[in-house]
């Protein structure tokens, strides 16, 4: 399983349940590698999505301990659930929030990662992966800028 975040340089994630500042070129890095996939995600990061709707082109999967019925996408109400679910495809990355992100962090091999050269301050965090024994870097792109922000690609895998 695989897992995409985009991150600030103190690894915050966000702030109040939205990311403070959106690239497009991670937006179109997101497309890129999601496309066809199934991805996790949390019912309250699915409602900071355009229209609070599932992505399309995706088989989305919506962790909630709500008993609700989401129309585009299939709802679980555990870890164990949505791993099951997402069994079910070829490929599945977990896309967020924190709490998305912390509970299935133990069953991902690969995280891939833009890194923004900025840290606003944030009161959603993702693992500092560069601190962790447990990751390494296997591919980094070199730092590009956009509206005078520094952003990379850097794509980690469990060691």
């Amino acid at each position: 399983m695989e897992a995409i975040v985009a991150v600030f340089s103190d690894w915050g994630i966000g702030s109040e349940g939205t990311q403070q500042l959106v690239l497009k070129a991670d937006r179109a890095h997101f497309r890129e590698l999601t496309a066809g996939a199934a991805v996790i995600v949390g019912r309250r990061t699915l409602g900071d999505f355009p229209g609070g709707r599932p992505l399309k082109g995706r088989q989305n999967i919506v962790v909630t301990r709500q008993n609700i019925e989401i129309e585009g996408a299939e709802v679980a109400h555990s870890t164990e659930e949505a791993l099951a679910l997402a069994a079910k495809y070829p490929r599945a990355l977990v896309i967020g929030g924190a709490s998305v992100y912390r509970q299935f962090l133990p069953y991902v091999d690969t995280v891939h990662v833009t890194k923004i050269d900025r840290a606003p301050a944030s009161d959603s965090f993702f693992e500092n992966l560069d601190a962790s024994p447990d990751w390494q870097a296997r591919e980094a792109e070199d730092w590009r800028e956009e509206n005078g922000v520094r952003y990379c690609f850097v794509t980690y895998v469990r060691v």
